[in-house]
């Protein structure tokens, strides 16, 4: 049985949960922003048999503290990494997380062998048209202190996707996307997010893609928000020698609802990784 060493990384008035297990190069796992570290369980045991893999929660998500402003997840992510040894490692980040990872592969490249971004639309990329109704329904509800029903809106966005129907996606990834995503809600995450971005990079990622040069795999779901895929394509066609998979049958987490086949596509992904 692989070794788990699960702790908290306590800085200031602040603790970050953390997993890490297995042996072999290392390989950061980071959550989307509106769920936390379990969102990767299905990829855990079969990461950690081959790579030596920290997962995390976000401040203010999971486990981590409440507290989320002001703060720079960097920073959060170098700090960790610091403490726990890990000079350099792949990077995995989904949505917002996938904003970081991005981010800190231009602030610190000597930390990064590797970059996976799943669902990841990078800093200052220009969405197209109005957003989301529902995101605007889920920012009115969260406002009202309507925590039902903004969890069950967050569910409709990136579970289901713009192109299902509420019980068209797996229930049970939406019974575990939803539990995860009430923490968040609670801490009022979403609405301090615009006010939590401290020391963004300048110019921002989006107009620096040029200057990544580790292998890079950008994953998305077919039935995610248009934006996110057409972001998948500006940043395939601008990192250099990047690779880009499209998963069908799955939305903003195809890591959750496609399990089997994400895991296949990153570990085929690794081989390859020097």
């Amino acid at each position: 049985m692989t070794q788990l060493n699960e702790s908290y990384f306590s800085f200031g008035n602040s603790k970050i949960y953390y997993q890490l297990a297995g042996e072999g190069s290392a390989l950061v796992l980071s959550h989307a922003g509106f769920v936390d570290s379990r969102m990767w369980d299905d990829q855990w045991p079969v990461f950690t048999r081959s790579h030596r893999v920290l997962r995390y929660d976000l401040r203010g998500y999971g486990k981590s503290s409440a507290e989320v402003s002001p703060v720079n997840r960097r920073d959060d992510l170098f700090r960790l990494m610091h403490h726990l040894n890990l000079s350099s490692a792949v990077l995995i980040g989904c949505s917002m997380s996938g904003e970081i990872v991005l981010d800190f592969a231009l602030e610190h490249p000597e930390m990064v062998l590797a970059l996976v971004l799943v669902s990841t639309v990078p800093v200052g990329f220009e969405m197209h048209g109005p957003p989301p109704p529902l995101l605007m329904q889920m920012f009115t509800a969260l406002q009202q202190g309507d925590l039902d029903l903004a969890a069950d809106l967050e569910m409709r966005l990136w579970i289901d996707g713009p192109a299902r129907q509420p019980g068209q996606a797996n229930p049970l990834v939406r019974q575990r996307a939803a539990e995860m995503s009430r923490i968040p809600l609670a801490n009022h995450t979403f609405l301090k997010m615009d006010s939590e971005r401290v020391d963004p990079l300048n110019p921002p990622a989006s107009e620096r893609l040029g200057e990544i040069h580790v292998p890079t795999l950008i994953i998305d779901g077919a039935l995610d928000d248009p934006e996110i895929l057409r972001a998948a394509d500006v940043m395939a066609a601008g990192i250099p020698g990047a690779q880009k998979v499209v998963m069908n049958g799955c939305a903003h987490l195809p890591n959750m609802e496609q399990p089997a086949e994400f895991n296949h596509l990153v570990l085929d992904f690794l081989e390859g990784v020097k």
